[in-house]
């Protein structure tokens, strides 16, 4: 529970702390929903036989898994290593020169529009509490709840991607080339819309533009790879 949420007479039901694992779930299970569909569907397009597909499947699946889970840990982590700087600078400015860090904190309150005496005030009473926190804080807008977690988002990122990977593999069900293709690109249309939804409304957003923005991007990834697997099959590559 937040500071304000303690203050609140009730509880206030933000999404900043989902922040990080959000992003990475639902950049994972788009990621996987479109690369492996798409290129399922480039293959199918193409008139590869049925073992074939799944075997591109598969590989897509754990080849893009391991791939955004790296992908995930070593972008947070650097973002880690930016915020772990930030707090070292903060500390050692806050040791050589405290007075003018006091000032620092007093202007950005009075640019907020706190009246300056009030916002004198409140700096030096941070500043007495814990300076280097307030600083982190209302200086770089650094905090628990949006604190980068490398670990988590490499997991949300791959769990989600093994996900959403697996649906269109759906799409094998169906019998004949053209049948099965569709019915990948529906059941994955279909993924992507759930997909796209759940994220709306974990981050507490309107559901129908998330979730449009999702399957037209989708949809429009499929259509390409579909037209270069045709393409590659009618020249005969």
């Amino acid at each position: 529970m937040s500071f304000l949420d303690q203050l609140s007479p009730h509880p206030e039901g933000h999404s900043a702390g989902r922040a990080g694992w959000l992003r990475a779930a639902v950049l994972g299970s788009n990621d996987g929903l479109v690369s492996v569909a798409s290129l399922m569907v480039g293959l199918a397009a193409a008139g590869t036989s049925t073992s074939t597909v799944v075997t591109g499947g598969l590989a897509a699946l754990s080849a893009g898994a391991m791939a955004m889970a790296a992908g995930e840990y070593v972008s947070v982590s650097s973002q880690v290593d930016v915020e772990v700087a930030d707090r070292a600078k903060e500390t050692r400015e806050l040791a050589e020169d405290p007075e003018a860090e006091l000032a620092e904190l007093t202007a950005i309150y009075e640019a907020r529009g706190v009246p300056g005496p009030l916002a004198l005030q409140v700096a030096k009473a941070l500043h007495e509490a814990d300076p280097l926190e307030a600083h982190l804080r209302d200086e770089l807008g650094q905090s628990e709840q949006s604190a980068a977690r490398p670990l988590q988002a490499a997991l949300a990122s791959a769990s989600s991607f093994l996900t959403g990977g697996l649906v269109p593999f759906l799409g094998l069900l169906a019998t004949g080339t053209t049948a099965r293709l569709w019915l990948i690109v529906a059941v994955t249309l279909c993924g992507l819309a759930v997909a796209g939804l759940l994220a709306a409304r974990v981050a507490g957003t309107p559901l129908l533009r998330p979730t449009l923005r999702v399957v037209v991007g989708g949809a429009l990834a499929m259509a390409v790879t579909a037209a270069v697997g045709q393409l590659a099959h009618a020249s005969g590559i």
